[in-house]
């Protein structure tokens, strides 16, 4: 007999939480947004699976009445009851209200995006960035003149929490998050090395701070996933305070598992995925592998450039103190090696007074490679960064359970030749019997390595999904490009403009400056002929 359950028989609460999670366009509430519903009730997923059997939502949508009988077996669940139609046809009562959180929370889950193919990411690259932004600041600990060991402050914007973190922590983390995640893009750690003696070798030094660097975007890269950001190990990696986050982060994965055990639609992964799935796989890596290549080239030259810009100012700075040490000179002017004419001492005391600007000059200069390297090989370096744990999640997946599950089936067609040899040589019964009993464990394996495997294309096509929408972080660094070159041509030249009234004094007031050789406007200018090839 069917439930029959009307707006008369149900408390407010379960209109204002359709009112929050329906679709306004279709008046009705969208299948993933009921099964997010679920999750936040906190029962077990098994009652959570009877409850969703219950429910009638064939066409990816429930009906209002088909909600309100949906939280009526949320609450009669809540209080220990074993959901059941025959569990509402019995009940007299006003049905009871389901404990779901904050109805301001319900809105949040009804304006998530839903599409009827869960495959289908609809985040953009702003809204990915938008989840968080994570610092890494270094924290050496000393004891005496050795270093011990180097801690990193992580602050992140998302939880408001700072932490205390040691690259043994960031190891455990990332051991566990490949676990955890064993089908998605995981980035790789920077290598680690062990530090000998006192910090003074600049070498170390860059090395400390490369590795800094290269946390910080492992951890933004983490933080900003779409799937690892909802992860219980990020939130405990980003706000765990205690004396022990390693073991805290150990715990939270052996509740948890592997993403394939709880993924609830892991095992109809291949119910999504378009029949030509291998080869979009094969020709999406390729593409991947050459956009990786052409930003490897990129992310070179601006390296270069980014050098480049601090050479110059180191080469301004030097050319300015020089020009000082020249005007410096006390030595006296010999009478009849100057003609009687003092131009030299005068030039002197003026070349004594331009290193102010050089060195100006020098530290807009070293403003500018900072700002290349901050603003445009950074950001090139984040982008590589993710590049590079695709191409490791491809080889993971076919080096992994793509050759397990070949493995799995050459063992099984094994087993059933050695059933089949068995059989004709009418051999004891007890030996047939262990033999099947193995045969129906092979083929067990070998479904849960199917059931996989079509999981592992599932997120490795959302996982090239993520890369196509990061692709449009090229704006963002050529943008930061332009405006680096910008602001550094416009506050050196304020600089060289600054400079040039102070080079009359070098030719005497009477004669002023020389236009020719210093300021080539005229079209017909040219080299002057007083100083040889």
């Amino acid at each position: 007999m069917e439930v029959e359950i009307n707006e008369g028989s149900v408390p407010p609460f379960y209109r204002e939480v359709y009112e929050a999670i329906c679709c306004k366009q279709e008046d009705r509430v969208q299948t993933d947004v009921f099964q997010r519903l679920l999750s936040k009730t906190d029962l077990p997923v098994a009652v959570q699976n009877q409850i969703a059997k219950h429910v009638d939502c064939k066409e990816g949508f429930l009906s209002k009445l088909t909600l309100y009988k949906a939280l009526a077996l949320i609450a009669l669940a809540q209080q220990g009851k074993h959901p059941s139609p025959k569990l509402l046809e019995n009940f007299t009562q006003e049905f009871p209200k389901p404990n779901l959180g904050e109805l301001k929370d319900l809105h949040a889950l009804g304006m998530q995006p839903a599409s009827g193919n869960p495959l289908l990411l609809s985040q953009t690259l702003t809204e990915l960035l938008d989840i968080d932004t994570v610092q890494v600041e270094l924290i050496p600990e000393k004891k005496g003149l050795f270093l011990k060991h180097v801690e990193y402050e992580i602050t992140s914007q998302r939880f408001q929490a700072s932490v205390y973190r040691r690259y043994s922590d960031f190891d455990v983390f990332h051991e566990l998050l490949l676990q955890r995640f064993a089908y998605r893009m995981v980035p790789a750690l920077p290598p680690k090395r062990m530090l000998k003696g006192v910090l003074t070798s600049t070498t170390d030094r860059e090395f400390i701070e490369g590795r800094r660097r290269a946390l910080r975007r492992f951890i933004n890269l983490v933080a900003r996933h779409p799937f690892f950001s909802e992860d219980g190990l990020i939130k405990i990696f980003l706000t765990f305070n205690g004396s022990d986050v390693q073991n805290k982060l150990r715990e939270s994965f052996k509740t948890a598992g592997d993403e394939f055990m709880t993924c609830k639609i892991a095992t109809r992964a291949k119910e999504y995925l378009p029949g030509d799935i291998q080869a979009k796989f094969s020709s999406s890596r390729e593409m991947i592998r050459n956009i990786f290549n052409s930003f490897q080239k990129l992310r070179d030259q601006a390296e270069r450039m980014a050098v480049r810009s601090v050479e110059n100012a180191t080469d301004l700075l030097m050319f300015g103190r020089e020009l000082s040490a020249l005007g410096s000179d006390t030595m006296p002017v010999q009478s009849w090696a100057s003609t009687n004419k003092n131009t030299w001492g005068t030039m002197r005391q003026s070349l004594k007074g331009l290193s102010v600007e050089f060195a100006l000059l020098a530290d807009k200069a070293a403003q500018q490679g900072k700002r290349e390297e901050d603003d445009v090989v950074e950001k090139l370096n984040l982008f590589l960064d993710l590049l590079q744990s695709y191409k490791d999640l491809c080889e993971r997946h076919e080096k992994g359970v793509l050759h397990d599950h070949q493995r799995a089936l050459q063992k099984y067609s094994v087993m059933k030749r050695q059933m089949m040899s068995a059989t004709v040589q009418s051999k004891e019964q007890l030996s047939v019997d262990q033999l099947e009993s193995r045969i129906v464990q092979q083929e067990n394996a070998i479904l849960t390595m199917e059931l996989r495997n079509y999981f592992s294309l599932f997120c490795l096509h959302q996982e090239t999904q993520l890369i196509y929408t990061y692709l449009q972080i090229t704006a963002y660094i050529l943008g930061a490009f332009v405006n680096s070159q910008i602001q550094g041509h416009r506050e050196m030249s304020v600089v060289w403009l600054d400079l040039q009234p102070k080079l009359s004094c070098l030719f005497g007031a009477s004669n002023g400056m020389l236009p020719s050789p210093l300021t080539p406007q005229q079209g017909n200018w040219k080299p002057p002929n007083a100083f040889p090839n």
